[in-house]
């Protein structure tokens, strides 16, 4: 039997990088898994490879930044499925970059939204649920930005930072209500999205490499493995964490 076995998952963000590696490692581990993302190709995709897999998933086009969209992709969940066991809110886009002093207002707001916001709003509609059963667990991504900064790249930093208060404190409310909330914190990945960085600025992967104690990236698996573990019973006595999965990169 998987970690996973006989829950419904929801996964958020999990039409590639992060959030397809942990839609599928759910499946792996037994789960029947829902998979949001905005980009209906690349979602479709992530339920072809679990479905290739032996596993069993579905598809919901969601841009989590939308209240009814959201609404609309639990109650998806709650129909096809009949519960919602575990969530993770991966799902995350950020906007500009630069010194705060020439950020532009509207990429400020729509990085809080689409980072910070958008894990609100999707733990407002997958609590409701999991209350009414009286038992669940949620895992949202975080970023190590949030734990050091991120010079440039402020708006994203503060709302991953955000993103952590709001699984702390979230997390004091509902555990006597038998709901665990926890997030976990990626470093440098190996997602599509840094290899493109990568192919414009060679050097900067092993700058970013040789700052990392254990001298690699990470692998998009390895951050769906400590999610898979929170979401599971084998975390049943661990709430509020942000787990940082990132080489060692946050403490050293």
């Amino acid at each position: 039997m998987g970690l996973l076995a006989n829950k419904v998952a929801l996964v958020t963000g999990a039409g590639m990088g992060i959030g397809r590696a942990i839609a599928v490692a759910c499946a792996q581990e037994g789960a029947s898994v829902v998979i949001a993302d905005f980009n209906q190709e690349a979602g479709t995709e992530t339920v072809d490879i679990i479905i290739g897999q032996g596993g069993i998933a579905s598809f919901v086009l969601c841009d989590v930044s939308d209240e009814e969209l959201v609404a609309a992709m639990v109650q998806h969940t709650l129909d096809t499925y009949g519960q919602l066991d575990v969530a993770c809110n991966s799902a995350a886009v950020t906007r500009g970059s630069g010194p705060i002093h020439k950020y532009q207002r509207d990429d400020w707001d729509r990085t809080l939204e689409m980072c910070l916001t958008n894990t609100w709003l999707c733990m407002k509609h997958e609590l409701v649920p999991m209350l009414a059963a009286g038992a669940g667990a949620i895992v949202n991504i975080s970023s190590n930005a949030s734990l050091k900064g991120q010079p440039h790249n402020s708006a994203y930093a503060a709302a991953k930072g955000g993103v952590n208060i709001l699984t702390s404190s979230s997390a004091g409310e509902y555990g006597h209500k038998g709901v665990r909330i926890n997030a976990v914190s990626p470093g440098t990945i190996r997602t599509p999205g840094v290899e493109a960085y990568f192919a414009e600025q060679p050097r900067q992967q092993e700058v970013l490499t040789s700052r990392i104690p254990m001298r690699r990236l990470g692998e998009p698996e390895e951050i769906a493995e400590a999610v898979v573990f929170l979401l599971s019973d084998r975390a049943s006595y661990i709430t509020g964490q942000i787990l940082s999965v990132d080489g060692g990169n946050a403490v050293f």
